[in-house]
């Protein structure tokens, strides 16, 4: 297991994620959870949830094993480049023309009144989909490399921006901020873009594309493209259960209390932060080595690797799911209660907080088994347990929404994690699972865990105290 890899990409993370809350901030401050916070998040979500599905998540991984497999890599990466960005390109159009339409299918409890309001917001934010797909590209042929730290810290620049854009207009109209912020969106991404083409141009990785251009039409690619297609379609589906889950609850605590949008966005910032410091950088970490390791028939050696991050991922995300829990209101009052964010909007955030935190460590321990779904192109079989996972969640969050609100739409969010994780774990091979588990670190992991909750009990006792005091 490459723990420098891991530790870099880490720490690239947390340093975005430090001032992706630091944002949160001066959001949460200048704006609290208002009905403005609540256009500007669904604005924001529409190319953020295209961006998952497409950019990211299904790209990186039907694109990475195909490219580790391709004979022609420069023409090959060449051909999907600008394959997917012509489609991009096409489809953000199509949201500029009709944006009033998308925003309804975000928030379809909205008034007419307030879907309009929003639908300009939804325009200018959804031109961010072209510049970070051309960032994950760019990123995915860095991985190839094992190079992680120019992408994980590149998210630092947008909330750079966005936090310079709060700054100055702080104390401006709420429409003006939130007008202010989604600009700031592209100037980030713009930012995201050149700081990923500085870092290709050091490793001269450009002269792939350079050579992919020049040899597009003496290379027959034809079968490597028709795998990629076989591997992306499914692999569409498998990100998109996740995507159609927050979709999901973006569109039913439309139908809540106003400000019930923003408790679930801003609890789960907070939810993020261990979720991708731990698991998601992991994964990200490991699985060029592990794709390479299936490519060249080494199984042995990339079981190992995944039992050595099984074990660092359980104590981790197990630890940060009790401090999570336990500290939810310090956390929570710390971090966002200033300005227009009251004490009510604390206390409902931290009852949706809690319910997120429930399902941290299956979401981060099922983001690792997964890639060895990927890498041995089984992309199929992930879509399909995804699937199960989005019925369970659709299920819970229609039976709990009403009676626990945005709490019970958490709750059910967690409830599908449980489920991503079993069918996972059942997919990947439950032996190789039990062998992991049938050792002594099990009896440390829950010693562990419950010496950490008593700790943290009387430290939460002490901290209420004073906040509320």
């Amino acid at each position: 297991m490459k723990l420098k890899s891991i530790f870099t990409n880490s720490f690239g993370i947390l340093f975005s994620r430090i001032t992706g809350l630091f944002r949160d901030v001066l959001m949460a401050s200048a704006l609290g959870a208002s009905i403005y916070s609540d256009m500007f998040f669904v604005a924001f979500k529409l190319p953020n949830l295209f961006r998952r599905i497409f950019a990211e998540g299904a790209f990186t991984q039907a694109f990475m094993p195909s490219f580790v497999a391709s004979r022609h890599k420069g023409v090959f990466a060449t051909a999907i480049f600008l394959r997917f960005l012509l489609f991009i390109v096409l489809g953000t159009l199509v949201i500029n023309l009709f944006p009033e339409v998308a925003t309804k299918l975000m928030a379809i409890g909205w008034s007419e009144e307030m879907v309009r309001e929003a639908a300009p917001l939804t325009a200018i934010n959804f031109w961010y989909l072209d510049l970070i797909f051309i960032v994950t590209f760019l990123a995915t042929l860095l991985q190839y490399k094992e190079h992680f730290a120019t992408t994980a810290l590149s998210t630092a620049l947008l909330n750079l921006s966005m936090i310079g854009a709060l700054l100055l207009y702080m104390h401006q109209d709420p429409k003006k901020i939130a007008y202010a912020v989604s600009i700031a969106v592209l100037v980030g991404g713009a930012l995201q873009v050149v700081a990923h083409l500085i870092t290709l141009h050091y490793k001269r990785l450009h002269r792939i594309l350079i050579g992919g251009w020049k040899y597009r039409k003496k290379k027959d690619i034809k079968a490597e493209e028709k795998e990629f297609t076989r591997l992306f379609i499914p692999a569409i589906w498998g990100n998109s259960t996740a995507q159609i889950n927050a979709f999901i609850d973006t569109w039913l605590a439309s139908f809540l209390a106003a400000g019930s949008i923003s408790y679930l966005f801003y609890a789960n910032r907070v939810f993020q932060l261990p979720l991708a410091l731990f698991a998601i950088a992991t994964a990200t970490a490991l699985f060029p080595s592990i794709s390479k390791a299936l490519k060249n028939k080494q199984e042995k050696e990339a079981y190992s690797n995944l039992s050595k991050a099984f074990w660092l991922l359980a104590f981790l995300l197990g630890l940060a799911t009790v401090g999570g829990i336990v500290l939810a209101e310090p956390v929570v009052w710390l971090l966002f209660e200033r300005g227009n964010f009251t004490e009510h909007s604390t206390q409902e955030t931290v009852g949706v907080l809690m319910m997120y935190m429930i399902g941290l460590l299956p979401f981060g321990l099922a983001k690792l088994f997964s890639l060895f779904l990927y890498a041995s192109h089984r992309q199929a079989d992930a879509a399909r347990i995804a699937t199960y996972s989005l019925i369970a969640n659709i299920i819970a969050s229609l039976s709990l929404m009403k009676p626990f609100g945005a709490q019970g739409l958490a709750l059910a969010g967690s409830i599908g994690g449980w489920v991503l994780f079993i069918f996972t774990v059942r997919a990947v091979g439950a032996e190789k699972f039990w062998e992991m588990v049938k050792t002594r670190k099990s009896l440390y992991f829950l010693l562990s865990i419950v010496g950490f909750a008593i700790l943290l009990h009387y430290v939460n006792i002490v901290l209420v105290g004073y906040i509320r005091g």
